[in-house]
């Protein structure tokens, strides 16, 4: 207990906990997205309940990943190596998950995009043939994947000799507490924007497409695969939020646009 009021202390735990909590709100938005998406299937009252089982569910998972800080250290150990005359790389446990993640983000994301384009189904028999708990277990399987993420980005950030290790998992701990409240309070007037503007669906759709590639590709960095001799880099996740935002902006103003062309 000393050792948690010692760290509050310090000014460098407040910008920790600040910086912290701001990037897991960053980190949060995809899930949102999905959130809103996924939970649009269901009757419009039952929508709140899975967001909020979603984000809790969210939140468990990251804590229950930060008390496990050492297992998730020994998946960065290799499971694979493989060396040939053009492919080499060593596999790791992070890698698969992360691997694994954008796969069921493409799945997801590209199915979602061809129902809503072909008319597979209407938003109504969608509800009723989409179960609640169904769609809550989609979207936990897509909270692993962002809880490691999230994980991963607080302990590179929080230093355990500077605070110790009492002192550093109350500060991730906390940061993933209120930035899971933030993305609570907004998640109901972002699902019901998403939900009144097809255009923004296709786009949060495409985003997905979009931060799906980038986990293939950051998976196939963390296994520093080597193709002809050419090593896979990491795509500097500045760009993806940077074109996320862009498009959001090109699409409200065309939404103004749209808004000033029907007015008498």
């Amino acid at each position: 207990m000393m050792e948690i009021l010692h760290t509050f202390l310090l000014p460098s735990a407040w910008i920790a906990l600040l910086t912290l909590t701001f990037l897991e709100v960053v980190l949060g938005v995809d899930n949102i997205v999905f959130l809103s998406i996924m939970s649009s299937k269901l009757p419009e009252s039952l929508q709140p309940r899975a967001r909020s089982i979603g984000l809790l569910g969210a939140m468990g998972m990251r804590v229950v990943l930060l008390f496990c800080i050492s297992l998730l250290m020994q998946l960065t150990k290799p499971v694979l190596t493989f060396n040939t005359s053009w492919l080499d790389g060593v596999i790791t446990g992070q890698s698969i998950i992360v691997f694994l993640g954008g796969l069921f983000l493409l799945y997801k994301s590209v199915t979602e995009i061809h129902h809503k384009l072909e008319g597979v189904e209407d938003h109504a028999s969608n509800a009723r043939k989409t179960g609640f708990w169904s769609v809550v277990v989609q979207i936990i399987a897509l909270d692993i994947v962002f809880s490691f993420d999230s994980v991963l980005t607080a302990v590179g950030l929080v230093s355990f000799n500077e605070f110790g290790y009492a002192g550093a998992m109350t500060i991730m701990i906390t940061a993933v507490v209120i930035s899971i409240i933030v993305m609570m309070l907004f998640s109901g007037p972002v699902s019901h924007f998403v939900n009144n503007h097809p255009t923004i669906q296709m786009l949060g759709l495409s985003f997905l497409i979009l931060i799906g590639v980038m986990l293939i590709v950051e998976a196939a960095h963390l296994s520093h695969i080597s193709i002809f001799g050419s090593v896979v880099g990491a795509i500097p996740k500045g760009y993806i939020y940077f074109a996320i935002a862009f498009s959001l902006l090109v699409e409200v103003l065309n939404m103004k646009l749209r808004k000033k062309s029907v007015k008498p």
